[in-house]
């Protein structure tokens, strides 16, 4: 942390009321003029709604992502007096257990954090649990703050079959992308960090194989919840599949095939890293957080996960902690990525306008100072708000490179309704020998060719 960005960050919180009301439609700057269904429909001024409580729920529960939310939400209300946060802070898992009866209940909270997919935020818009924003993203210009590709993930067709493009249902504070972490001094053993870094996907590899070899543990990996294998294989599915090819698979849009002879071999891959022993003893029963706290403990050389974990590592291991995505042989990044659950307003909310001014506050350019304050990887402003070092430093030039000059690749769970437990219970299938390459590509092409036929 620097000097600098602290004294920013303290200054944007001060300020970011009086920024906000100035930015507003109607309010003089240079926001545009107000149209008529701004005025009629929209109202940011919202000091002037009354006493509100707004009930938010999200799943910013590790250490710097809860600052985050702490510091943004007392800014909020320091702001706006009138308006009072009762916040509901659960795991992701939690999270999505919970809220599909909350939204459907008699007390729906405000705002949400509603993950991507088709099974998640493509099924609350197409049951019209969520509120279509467009209007607030006129009124308060995130198409002008907000680049066209981190909006498009969270656009649905009202009847939530087309993902991409229609209308917006969320907003997210924060770029995700998946790599390796690694430890410094558990990789002296087997490597020097200048050959891991400047070699390709195949001396990360041979690493592997060596680490083993020294009775190390390769890789912490914790699948019991199914999901975070799905981070392990979308980056080897990178250094296979072409790149147009995994973003049709995942969007869940006609047109490819999880058989072809690419995927197949990018599943063998996963396959022969569990049986060559790379990954932790037991690791489909073990809990996602435990693997990560094992690693950071001094378990293990690499693990492999979200930008997410960056801020917890860093408090755990400090400077023996690293991060890089290896590229492939013609010097190409590609890895899994996008953006962070956005920030969703449901459609029972009696608090529509406090809710998207809320949303908009915590993902105002002064809140991306504070994500990075904070440890996490803001959306916006990523190069300049980067820390001079740790490895959040990495993460965040990692990012850039994969956004500027490589590909960052949909999660795959997006794709259908139901290619969240799909690949999760297929991946640990194929972790645990009990399904082959062939089979698991299968019942992964069953799920997404039932979906992109329509049947």
């Amino acid at each position: 942390m620097t000097t600098r960005r602290s004294l920013a960050a303290g200054a944007a919180l001060a300020t970011a009321a009086a920024l906000l009301a100035a930015c507003a439609p109607g309010s003089g700057s240079d926001g545009g003029e107000t149209t008529p269904v701004e005025a009629s429909e929209v109202r940011t001024d919202l000091a002037s709604l009354g006493e509100v409580t707004l009930t938010v729920w999200d799943q910013e529960v590790r250490g710097g992502q809860d600052e985050q939310m702490q510091r943004l939400n007392d800014a909020f209300e320091e702001a706006y007096p009138n308006i009072t946060i009762e916040r509901n802070s659960q795991s992701f898992d939690d999270l999505e257990t919970t809220l599909r009866g909350a939204l459907t209940g008699n007390e729906a909270p405000d705002v949400v954090q509603a993950n991507n997919s088709r099974g998640t935020m493509g099924a609350f818009v197409s049951a019209g649990l969520l509120l279509n924003l467009d209007r607030y993203a006129e009124a308060y210009g995130w198409k002008e703050r907000f680049s066209d590709d981190v909006l498009a993930v969270s656009r649905y067709s009202e009847d939530g079959v087309t993902f991409g493009e229609g209308s917006l249902y969320g907003l997210p504070q924060v770029g995700e992308i998946v790599g390796v972490f690694y430890s410094r001094s558990a990789l002296e053993q087997v490597a020097s960090e200048d050959e891991l870094l400047s070699g390709d996907f195949d001396t990360f590899t041979d690493i592997l194989a060596r680490a083993a070899d020294a009775g190390l543990t390769p890789i912490q990996l914790g699948n019991i919840e199914g999901w975070p294998a799905g981070h392990v294989f979308g980056p080897i599915q990178a250094q296979h599949v072409p790149a147009d090819q995994v973003r049709a698979l995942a969007m869940g849009n006609a047109g490819a095939s999880w058989l072809s002879e690419e995927n197949v071999a990018a599943a063998t891959e996963l396959a022969d890293w569990s049986t060559s022993g790379y990954f932790n003893d037991g690791a489909n029963g073990t809990d996602y957080d435990a693997a990560w706290s094992d690693f950071a403990s001094g378990d293990g050389v690499f693990t492999i996960g979200g930008s997410w974990l960056a801020a917890d590592l860093q408090d755990a291991m400090g400077a023996d902690v690293g991060f890089y995505v290896p590229a492939s042989a013609d010097g190409t990044l590609a890895t899994t990525g996008g953006t962070g659950l956005p920030f969703a307003v449901t459609a029972q909310s009696p608090n529509a306008d406090a809710a998207a001014g809320y949303i908009d506050f915590i993902t105002s350019d002064e809140a991306m100072e504070v994500l990075a304050d904070t440890g996490n990887m803001p959306v916006n402003q990523t190069a300049e708000l980067a820390p001079a070092d740790g490895v959040n430093a990495d993460v965040f030039a990692a990012f850039g490179a994969v956004t500027t000059d490589g590909h960052l690749l949909p999660y795959l769970d997006w794709a259908t309704p139901t290619m969240g437990d799909t690949l999760g219970a297929t991946l640990q299938d194929l972790i645990a020998g009990q399904a082959t390459p062939q089979e698991a590509m299968q019942q992964l092409e069953d799920d997404y060719s039932a979906f992109t036929s329509g049947s």
